[in-house]
């Protein structure tokens, strides 16, 4: 199964509910929450009380990706306001493995994220301990970045390690997704695909831009 999660970064704010009921409706399977501290990433978006409000008015699985630095600080208060999946940085905390198992014992399902010139032998150590690795497929802090196209050939080395490791783990993919490769990122390992911009873009309606990567991946 390919899990097709909205990005809410590129929503439209002022209509954040709304949106995410949009998303709901349209076949949404998770619903992508990008946290940034301007530090870590040179943009400040949502935090914990964002997080909490979204839990009161969705019941598909909140995807929090910490953008942000000692993550170990926050984790377990990203949980306890509704995340189910917590995914933090391997380039922003010395303290991975730890702050993995701080997710778990809170409730949340643990993730690990790289960004695009980080090496992937930082999941190494790691695979049993996670149950999502995200690969970043453009250089994070902002929506609507061009996708990275080396980004495919550790995608494919990224699925050969999971395979060989912990092939329970999801691979995730985010920044510069949509219907025009997706295809491609489930052919090449990926299970999660994260769409911003693609899916809230008005250029069509919420649910129709789900759909039309949808059924690019059973094309």
């Amino acid at each position: 199964m390919t899990y097709i999660a909205p990005s809410i970064l590129s929503a439209n704010f002022a209509h954040l509910a709304e949106q995410v009921g949009l998303a709901a409706a349209g076949g949404a399977d998770w619903i992508h929450v990008d946290v940034m501290d301007g530090r870590f990433v040179p943009n400040i978006t949502m935090g914990i009380v964002v997080v909490e409000a979204l839990r009161r008015e969705t019941d598909l699985p909140l995807d929090v990706h910490l953008m942000i630095v000692e993550p170990e600080r926050y984790v377990e208060r990203f949980v306890a306001a509704g995340a189910d999946v917590v995914t933090i940085h391997a380039e922003a905390t010395p303290h991975i493995h730890r702050t993995l198992q701080m997710i778990r014992a809170a409730g949340a399902k643990p993730g690990l994220a790289v960004n695009p010139a980080t090496p992937l032998d930082w999941f190494d150590d790691v695979w049993q301990d996670i149950d999502l690795a995200l690969l970043m497929t453009v250089n994070p802090g902002f929506g609507g970045q061009k996708f990275i196209s080396r980004s495919l050939e550790r995608l494919e080395r990224l699925r050969a390690r999971r395979d060989a490791e912990n092939p329970r783990v999801l691979i995730e993919v985010d920044g510069g997704v949509g219907p025009a490769n997706a295809a491609e990122l489930v052919g090449r390992g990926a299970d999660v695909l994260v769409a911003g911009s693609a899916v809230f873009n008005q250029r069509a309606s919420v649910a129709e831009n789900i759909a039309a990567i949808r059924n690019a991946v059973a094309s």
